[in-house]
């Protein structure tokens, strides 16, 4: 509120009155910039299929957020980048030789029902680009698949051949090939390596917090090894669990998105493990092979629950003040 008077003796104004300066282009510029390798790799592999999947998801994701505020009779706001993260994501989610109406379809979706339905930005419950990934996968399974619609690849699928043929196809990946994402899955989300360095960027530049990612990881680790432990026969190694299909994405870039996952040190490590926990069990005991992102929407739902987790508040009633 401005000073009545125009004097700048008292000027009242809502919180925070101090921040550390970073904004929400910013923070989306960071991660399409931790992105960027991951996206490099993917053309390198797939040519001018995952270049033409990757920005038209983009686009059409920018246009569809742009023409929902305009109904809402909202400012128009795609110049800060979420949109295009947004549709990026989704891009990485699915197949190079994806037809061009799914990827409209899904990407659209992803801002629609995944966003605005919410009101927008910050009040979606779930990860938007998964909410368009989920919809495409239920509803056209066959060219969501990476075995029927790569066909032309010389390439295979790790976690397909994992679960139709057993741990012993594995052998034939290399941990090199797997970082450097020679394997089909998603158009950005198989490139291992570089996702793994995107994550440790947004690590280093402080765009996310490790609790997250780490209690992600260690639930995949904790799980796969369990299995591992119990049977090594049935069961493959975790470092396969991690390197194969889209875990390292989920882990640094899906399962922290900020409006779907929640805040406080405790939830936020009870969410990435409970998140991690149940891709191993999508994919050991699910029909897909691939349960990142099923276990992350789950995980989303218990977000509500988690907060409850709070710390006692400063100066707050205990049940040592109760005893007494």
């Amino acid at each position: 509120m401005k000073p009545i008077s125009g004097a700048p003796v008292l000027t009242v104004s809502s919180s925070p009155h101090i921040h550390c300066g970073r904004t929400i282009k910013g923070t989306s510029f960071e991660i399409l910039l931790a992105l960027l390798l991951a996206a490099g790799f993917a053309i390198w592999h797939s040519n001018i299929l995952a270049m033409r999947i990757l920005a038209l998801s983009c686009v059409v994701a920018v246009l569809t957020e742009a023409a929902c505020l305009r109904i809402m009779k909202r400012e128009i706001e795609s110049d800060n980048y979420t949109a295009l993260l947004c549709g990026l994501m989704f891009g990485f989610l699915i197949a190079p030789s994806s037809p061009w109406w799914l990827v409209a379809v899904g990407s659209s979706l992803s801002i629609i029902l995944g966003r605005m339905v919410f009101g927008g930005l910050g009040g979606s419950p779930l990860c938007a680009p998964l909410v368009g990934w989920a919809i495409c996968k239920v509803s056209w399974p066959d060219l969501m698949d990476f075995d029927i619609t790569m066909l032309g690849s010389e390439l295979t699928y790790p976690l397909s051949q994992l679960k139709n043929f057993g741990p012993e196809t594995l052998n034939e990946y290399s941990l090199k090939s797997l970082l450097l994402g020679f394997q089909l899955g998603g158009s950005g989300a198989a490139q291992s390596g570089p996702i793994l360095l995107g994550g440790l960027y947004l690590l280093s530049r402080k765009i996310i917090r490790p609790d997250i990612p780490l209690a992600f990881i260690a639930g995949v680790t904790f799980t796969a090894a369990t299995f591992y432990a119990i049977s090594p026969l049935d069961y493959c190694s975790p470092i396969y669990h991690l390197l194969c299909g889209s875990t390292l994405f989920g882990a640094f870039f899906l399962a922290t998105d900020g409006s779907s996952s929640p805040v406080g040190h405790i939830p936020m490590i009870a969410f990435g493990f409970i998140a991690g926990v149940l891709v191993i069990i999508i994919r050991i005991y699910g029909i897909y092979p691939d349960g990142v992102p099923f276990a992350i929407l789950l995980a989303n739902l218990t977000t509500p629950l988690l907060e409850k987790i709070r710390p006692k508040p400063f100066g707050g009633i205990t049940n040592i003040h109760l005893q007494r």
